[in-house]
């Protein structure tokens, strides 16, 4: 969000729900929806308002005040985030140069961490505490047990705001502790006047790409570029060289070239079968031609293959060689028996 004194458009009708009656408000609020909504967004905006000294009428942040000011400098005393950390490691050779690589978990030293934020009051009267913790499902069984205990036993004048995307993936008794929230998906006439909005090009082309979803679309449209050029090359079927189209695939990642592939195969099944396309409305002629000519039993091999790399895409494989191989394999399932 640009401008964390504004809600997205589709929002409006949550943030009067969470701020009906400040004094009935839950200890542990659980944002839910799909990705891509605005849903940590949402939950940033919610935290500083209930931080600042001087919030308007409809319960908005005023942006100037002192509170206001160290939360957008991430200093604030009485607010702390919780996400998957960064961890350090040393090079194969043991050299003191370091890299770090992106943890998927929340850990339980994360969580006990916490012992001595709750252990403190506000550091003004009757003010808040807040802990963020997105996303939720980033909680393994360790961290997620420990922090079961802090939401039986919540210590006074502290509100956790938890953010999902699955819930199917929080322990149940979590779920239980917490109101939760489920938050709006725009439609997609609401959704492309935002974008236009913020001048994106191809909104359309890309918010169906990107299943309804307009905060991926804002912030990832310098990949559309390249995926211009990837489905150019699908679009060759049996004339794609895959040694020259794989190092496209993986340009930006493995999973986002695996991802586009998968996605351009449901496509060229959903208009063989069903004769209708979900994600590439701007492509339809080209994966006609290509759905006319499929081997079904080839491509449903294909699609096994090509999530099996989806698993790997972390790995530290041969990751070009990998996706030529399939890209090799989406060659002949347009080929004759």
């Amino acid at each position: 969000m640009t401008n964390l004194s504004a809600l997205y458009p589709w929002q409006t009708s949550v943030w009067q729900l969470v701020n009906q009656d400040d004094k009935r408000r839950a200890h542990a609020l659980l944002l839910h929806g799909r990705a891509g909504i605005g849903k940590y967004d949402f939950a940033r905006h919610f935290s500083q308002s209930l931080l600042c000294t001087n919030k308007s009428e409809l319960g908005h942040a005023c942006g100037t005040c002192s509170s206001c000011n160290w939360f957008t400098e991430d200093s604030h005393p009485d607010f702390r985030l919780l996400s998957p950390e960064q961890e350090s490691e040393t090079d194969e050779e043991g050299s003191s140069a370091k890299k770090t690589k992106k943890k998927t978990q929340i850990s339980v030293a994360q969580i006990r961490e916490l012992s001595d934020f709750l252990g403190l009051s506000s550091h003004r009267s009757e003010g808040s505490r807040i802990i963020l913790i997105h996303p939720a499902e980033a909680l393994n069984q360790a961290s997620a047990n420990a922090l079961l205990k802090m939401l039986e036993e919540p210590a006074e004048g502290v509100i956790f705001i938890l953010v999902a995307h699955q819930l199917q993936r929080l322990l149940p008794t979590i779920l239980s502790r917490c109101q939760k929230v489920t938050m709006p998906i725009p439609g997609e006439k609401q959704a492309l006047a935002w974008l236009n909005e913020q001048g994106v090009s191809n909104a359309k082309a890309q918010l169906a790409y990107l299943e309804g979803s307009p905060i991926k679309v804002f912030t990832e449209q310098f990949q559309f570029t390249q995926l211009t050029e990837i489905w150019r090359m699908l679009a060759l079927g049996s004339k794609l060289q895959p040694h020259i189209a794989a190092p496209a695939f993986i340009a930006g990642s493995v999973e986002s070239g695996v991802i586009a592939l998968q996605k351009w195969i449901y496509d060229i099944v959903a208009l063989h079968l069903t004769q209708k396309i979900r994600y590439h409305a701007t492509q339809t002629t080209a994966l006609q031609v290509l759905a006319d000519k499929v081997n079904l039993s080839r491509l449903f091999q294909l699609q096994k293959n090509i999530e099996a790399l989806r698993k790997l895409a972390l790995h530290p494989l041969n990751h070009e060689l990998q996706m030529e191989t399939l890209l090799l394999e989406y060659t002949k399932i347009f080929q004759p028996n």
